[in-house]
């Protein structure tokens, strides 16, 4: 039971993975939605994940070549109900709002294109990048 706790703490530790744990609290998301979130690599997304998940807060499924990834319906039964105060905390943050914003942008381009993949995802982020750029352009006039 201590190892279990253990690892939840650890895992709990992280930036990115606390931002992944706010993202699937909302519902199941696929690895491509994160990257988008989150600006990092698949790998980096999937490493985070795997550690989330090994510590018992997430449980996945596979569509085909799509990973989906949705927080653990039974945290209370698994010893992990803990981390429910830590979420519910953090969901107020500045960067939980960007994040969200950031998820249904990310859900309205998938909606447009009808495509969640990684050309979709290349797209989505040069947009995304596009439009960081020109508010920072227009801050700078100001």
């Amino acid at each position: 039971m201590m190892d279990g706790r253990i690892k939840a703490f650890k895992a709990l530790s992280d930036e990115t993975r606390l931002r992944i744990l706010l993202l699937v609290s909302g519902g199941e998301l696929c690895v491509c939605q994160m990257m988008a979130v989150l600006g990092i690599s698949q790998p980096l997304v999937s490493r985070n994940l795997a550690v989330l998940k090994d510590a018992g807060f997430l449980v996945s499924r596979r569509e085909k070549k799509l990973m989906f990834y949705r927080l653990r319906p039974d945290l209370d039964g698994a010893g992990l109900g803990f981390a429910r105060p830590v979420l519910k905390d953090l969901a107020g943050s500045g960067q939980a709002d960007e994040d969200r914003r950031s998820l249904s942008a990310c859900r309205e381009f998938q909606k447009a294109t009808g495509r969640c993949d990684m050309k979709s995802f290349r797209e989505f982020m040069r947009r995304k990048r596009a439009a960081q750029v020109k508010r920072r352009e227009r801050t700078k006039k100001i």
